[in-house]
C-alpha cells in the first residue's frame, strides 16, 4: 500500500515514470501479491555508458538527464518525498514523451519518516545514508536523518560517470576521495582521455561539484540545480545519441543527391517512393526533405508514434535504395516540430 499510494502521486509528473494500474497476482509462489503496471520506457541511462566505451556521452545526453531528472526530484522533493536509490539503472529513456524518467520507488520514503533503514545502492550512496546503514546494521540509531539531499549526491555521481565513461564505485568509495573529492573532480574534468574534455565544461563540472558537497546542508537542492549557468548553454546532440534514443522522428541519410533534389520531377518521384516504404510501417504524420542547408537532402519522417518509428529504423537501416546504402537515425521530435535542424551532427 505505501509503495502505490507514492506511485500514484508521483505519476502525474512527466519526467516520473507513469502509473497505469494496480492488480493483485493471486498465482505467485508466496501467496497473493500487488502488481504495478507502468508505462514501457526505453534505454537506461546504464545502458548508454556501456555503449559510450569509456569515452563518456556527449554534453548534450548529459545536460538532457540532469534537466529532466532534476525536474523529477525538485517534483518529489517537493511533495516532501526522498527517491533513495537514483543510480543508471533506475533512468530510462521514454521514446513518447523524449524525456528520461525516474523509476523504481521501492526505497522511496517521506522525508522526516523514514520507514526504510538501508537505502541507496553501492557507489551512489551519501556520505550521510553510509553512516546510517552501517550503524542500522549494528542495531544502533543515526543522529542524523537522510533528507532529499542524498538524492543530489546519487545524481552527482550519475552525472561524473556520464561525463567521463567510467564506472566510479571504487573511487567515491577510495580513502583519498573522502578527503579531497574535489581534486579528483577537477582532475576527471582535466583528462586528456575525456573526449569531453575539449568542450568548456565548467558549468557541469561545478554543477556536479555543488551536489558532492560531503556536508548535506551545504549540498544544492533539486531546485536550485536547475538554476546552473550549465542549462543555458545550447548544445547539439551527435549522431550517436539520435541512434540510441528513439523517437517519433525517423531521420534518413545518404538517400538524395544533389541532382535529384534539383530536378522537380525526380524529387516528387523519389519523394512518394520514400512515403510509400515508410508507410510499411505505421501512419506517416509528415514528410519533410530540406532542398538547402541545414538538412539539404535528409529526409525526415514523423510517424504517429515512436513504436512505429522503431520498426521503420530497424528495417531501413542498411537498405538500399538508388543504388545506396540508407543510415537510419531518430530525430528529437520538439526540434522537427520547431523546424530546427541540427547542423552539427557528425
Amino acid at each position: 500500500g505505501r509503495v502505490i499510494a507514492r506511485y500514484q502521486c508521483l505519476s502525474m509528473r512527466l519526467t516520473v515514470v507513469t502509473l497505469y494500474g494496480v492488480f493483485t497476482n493471486h498465482y505467485s509462489a508466496n501467496g497473493p501479491s500487488r502488481c504495478l503496471l507502468l508505462e514501457l520506457l526505453d534505454i537506461s541511462v546504464s545502458e548508454l555508458l556501456l555503449h559510450s566505451s569509456n569515452q563518456g556521452c556527449s554534453m548534450w545526453m548529459i545536460q538532457h538527464c540532469a534537466r529532466d531528472v532534476l525536474e523529477a526530484l525538485a517534483f518529489l522533493h517537493h511533495k516532501g518525498y526522498v527517491h533513495a536509490d537514483l543510480k543508471p539503472r533506475n533512468i530510462l529513456w521514454s521514446a513518447e514523451e523524449e524525456c528520461f524518467k525516474l523509476i523504481d520507488f521501492g526505497l522511496s520514503f517521506k522525508e522526516g519518516n523514514q520507514d526504510v533503514k538501508y537505502i541507496q545502492t553501492d557507489g551512489y550512496r551519501a556520505p550521510e545514508a553510509e553512516l546510517q546503514n552501517c550503524l542500522a546494521q549494528a542495531g544502533l540509531q543515526s543522529e542524523t536523518e537522510c533528507t532529499s539531499a542524498v538524492d543530489l549526491w546519487s545524481l552527482g555521481i550519475v552525472l561524473l560517470e556520464m561525463f567521463s565513461g567510467m564506472k566510479l564505485k571504487h573511487t567515491v568509495q577510495s580513502q583519498e576521495w573522502k578527503t579531497n573529492s574535489s581534486a579528483i573532480i577537477d582532475r576527471i574534468f582535466a583528462s586528456e582521455g575525456v573526449v569531453n574534455s575539449a568542450i568548456p565544461a565548467y558549468h557541469l563540472r561545478d554543477l556536479i561539484k555543488s551536489m558532492l558537497h560531503c556536508d548535506q546542508g551545504k549540498r544544492a537542492s533539486a531546485e536550485k540545480a536547475l538554476c546552473s549557468p550549465f542549462f543555458s548553454i545550447p548544445f547539439a546532440p551527435h549522431i550517436e545519441d539520435l541512434v540510441m534514443l528513439p523517437t517519433p522522428v525517423l531521420r534518413l541519410l545518404n538517400v538524395l543527391s544533389d541532382a535529384s533534389l534539383q530536378c522537380e520531377e525526380e524529387y516528387e518521384d523519389i519523394l512518394e517512393d520514400i512515403r510509400e516504404e515508410c508507410q510499411k510501417y505505421g501512419p506517416v504524420v509528415s514528410l519533410l526533405i530540406p532542398k538547402e542547408n541545414p538538412g539539404k537532402g535528409q529526409v525526415f519522417v514523423e510517424y504517429a508514434n515512436a513504436g512505429d518509428s522503431k520498426a521503420a529504423q530497424k528495417m531501413l537501416t542498411g537498405k538500399i535504395f538508388d543504388g545506396k546504402f540508407v543510415v537510419a537515425t531518430f530525430y528529437p521530435l520538439s526540434a522537427y516540430k520547431r523546424g530546427y535542424l541540427y547542423q552539427n551532427l557528425l
